[in-house]
């Protein structure tokens, strides 16, 4: 996920929250012969590569050895290389959630070297610790991460010495509220691009499309479900200040039903990412679902059904439909498991 910051901090801190094209198809092995082949002859198979980058043209001689993951308020990143297998190029992650709809990835991450870092007041790295690390890549989930006004390395630093800087989909202009799932197809084909993965990248794509796909065709045509999606709130209070408006989760709730999908109950509420929703206002929305996402110190199950108990004229709160979910819901490798996940309680009869 991300968010315009300094919100994305400010949000990390009181939630504990987290919170492009193909390369070679040939298979890892061959992969793993030519690279070795290639460096014998001085150059590494496949390379050098490059992408555009906002604005920037990326050139990479060889696969990052030493890759840098900054926080942003995001897990997509290093989430991503961990779908791709690339845990051991990361040298110092600053990404965490604790939870994930996948099976152990919250651990795999936990257990990712730090280096040791002292963060700054924004939660990230600041300067002098980034360049002492050495890094041949740095990846931010937006361009904030590169701002050095805020204490961090510029891309221009990071350039001098040695260290290719990416940002994610969407995070050029710093604008989540455009953001949808193939941004998180976009993230997943630049890292297999830079990291000559091509082929994985592509495996995980088409398997997401065909889950995603294969929920769409089940759940037939009846009037789209107006959902809710928000976090749960870390002090148990009701809390609509940060309810979604806009951004990848009403893709994923377009794929959890067919043709026009199920719908964001608050879509009009802003043209941010999120909506500051009044109780007077959700009272009297008719709210079909409720989707509460998990953060840190959170528990999303409790806050949805005292949710449905506050209010109980929701069709929600009479059918007692809500879904608790975690990373899926954000930029990364997972979006298809909220897709099924979420179609799974609208439509109990798809199978």
């Amino acid at each position: 996920m991300s968010m315009k910051r300094p919100a994305a901090a400010a949000l990390a801190a009181a939630l504990c929250l987290l919170t492009a094209a193909c390369g070679s198809s040939s298979g890892t092995a061959n992969d793993t012969a030519g690279n070795a082949a290639g460096k014998t002859a001085g150059q590494a198979s496949g390379y050098p590569v490059t992408l555009d980058n906002c604005g920037r043209k990326l050139t990479f001689e060889k696969a990052p050895e030493r890759v840098v993951v900054m926080n942003g308020a995001s897990v997509a990143e290093v989430s991503t290389l961990l779908a791709l297998g690339l845990e051991d190029k990361i040298v110092a992650n600053q990404q965490g959630y604790g939870r994930s709809e996948v099976p152990g990835r919250a651990d795999a991450i936990k257990k990712l070297p730090t280096g040791g870092i002292t963060l700054n007041g924004a939660g990230d790295i600041p300067r002098e610790a980034m360049l002492g690390l050495r890094p041949d890549l740095v990846l931010s989930v937006t361009s904030y991460g590169y701002e050095q006004k805020n204490g961090f390395a510029t891309r221009e630093q990071l350039q001098q010495v040695g260290a290719n800087s990416y940002i994610s989909p969407q995070g050029c202009d710093d604008d989540p509220s455009k953001m949808t799932v193939a941004d998180s197809y976009q993230l997943l084909r630049d890292m297999g691009k830079i990291f000559h993965v091509g082929d994985r990248a592509e495996k995980l794509i088409a398997e997401s499309e065909k889950k995603i796909a294969a929920v769409t065709g089940k759940v037939g045509t009846e009037k789209p479900p107006k959902v809710m999606v928000l976090f749960a709130s870390p002090t148990g209070r009701t809390d609509f200040s940060l309810v979604f408006a806009k951004g990848i989760v009403n893709d994923i709730l377009a794929g959890a039903g067919a043709g026009a999908g199920a719908a964001n109950a608050f879509e009009d509420s802003s043209k941010t990412l999120f909506a500051n929703v009044s109780k007077e206002t959700a009272a009297t929305t008719d709210v079909d679902a409720l989707v509460v996402i998990d953060a840190g110190g959170t528990d999303a199950a409790a806050y949805a059904k005292q949710l449905l108990k506050e209010f109980p004229q929701w069709p929600a709160a009479r059918t007692n439909t809500y879904v608790t979910l975690s990373d899926s819901m954000y930029l990364g490798p997972s979006n298809h498991l909220a897709v099924k996940k979420i179609a799974e309680v609208l439509h109990p009869d798809a199978g």
